[in-house]
């Protein structure tokens, strides 16, 4: 049926798999958002992707409710994020170096517990049928949209404007900017910081159950390829701005459908090269924004990165 639409396929085959890909990119760089902006770098979040993907296919798997997969994925995240959190509140303990310790960690344990996981089969995550008004089946599939994507949607908007519009907002950004400042108002610079990771890792374990429970919608060892570190770029990128995660990760998305899309219109030849198009970007990405002057604007003035 794709050869129907001929060259249509193509921009239509994006547009589905940009919005199907992008939902993990969105809820892990939203994460890792509101953890920067309170000071702390979490490089960790691709392990606690990968773990919050095993522990929501297990529960959805063990209950037979994908709503009760995508809270266990949320609360392994939780986990990791306070523990992270915790640590990194010790004297003399870096943030970057806990966080590939616990990357590591986290998969190393999804690959462990998960393999009794490898082959039942779990319920999926709800999705909504946008395109019902349509008579082709590939626009059908584009507008069959994952209600975590819409939920997506709303967390960005409601970040971006709480960030600028309301007072925890306001606490945030002074910890992540200036943590002196911060503890001379009377905050708790630690406890914020903490509760800040703890809510980004939470995303990032919804955004892994979203992956073995809807897009692929399994759990195996290569689950993740890379999406939780590659957000972490997705944030540099966007420039800490919760709105620009949004098109960035849609962005991040188009690129990682674009081999899939390719094949569907019978590309047969040579179109694999495309499923690398979203590590291309990160890196093109990374070197594009590798300026003194304009590399870390917006950062926020605590992070490890700008001292």
């Amino acid at each position: 049926m794709s050869e129907d639409l001929g060259l249509w396929g193509v921009p239509i085959a994006v547009l589905g798999g940009a919005i199907r890909v992008s939902t993990p990119f969105l809820f892990v760089s939203l994460g890792e958002c509101v953890t920067e902006k309170s000071g702390r770098i979490n490089l960790g979040l691709e392990g606690t992707l990968v773990f919050g993907a095993m522990a929501g296919y297990a529960m959805a798997y063990s209950t037979d409710s994908a709503w009760a997969g995508l809270l266990a994925g949320g609360l392994a995240g939780v986990l990791f994020g306070v523990f992270h959190g915790l640590a990194c509140s010790l004297p003399r303990v870096n943030d970057i170096a806990l966080g590939i310790a616990l990357m590591l960690l986290g998969t190393g344990l999804a690959f462990f517990f998960g393999k009794p996981y490898i082959q039942p089969v779990a319920p999926d995550l709800p999705a909504i049928d946008f395109g019902g008004w349509s008579d082709i089946p590939q626009l059908q599939a584009a507008l069959r949209i994952n209600v975590l994507f819409l939920i997506g949607i709303a967390l960005a908007l409601v970040l971006w404007w709480g960030f600028r519009n309301t007072r925890l907002g306001l606490v945030i950004r002074m910890v992540g900017d200036s943590a002196d400042a911060a503890r001379a108002m009377g905050y708790g610079v630690n406890r914020i910081r903490i509760l800040c990771t703890a809510f980004g890792s939470m995303l990032a374990g919804f955004g892994g159950a979203y992956l073995s429970l809807y897009y692929p919608g399994s759990w195996n060892e290569g689950i993740s390829s890379g999406q939780g570190l590659m957000a972490v770029a997705l944030v540099i990128f966007a420039r800490w701005n919760p709105l620009s995660c949004f098109w960035a990760a849609l962005l991040f998305g188009g690129a990682g459908a674009l081999g899939p899309a390719l094949q569907s219109v019978g590309v047969t030849q040579g179109y694999y090269l495309f499923y690398a198009a979203p590590y291309v970007l990160t890196l093109a990405i990374m070197i594009a924004t590798a300026s003194p002057t304009r590399s870390l604007a917006g950062a926020p003035g605590e992070l490890s990165i700008t001292k």
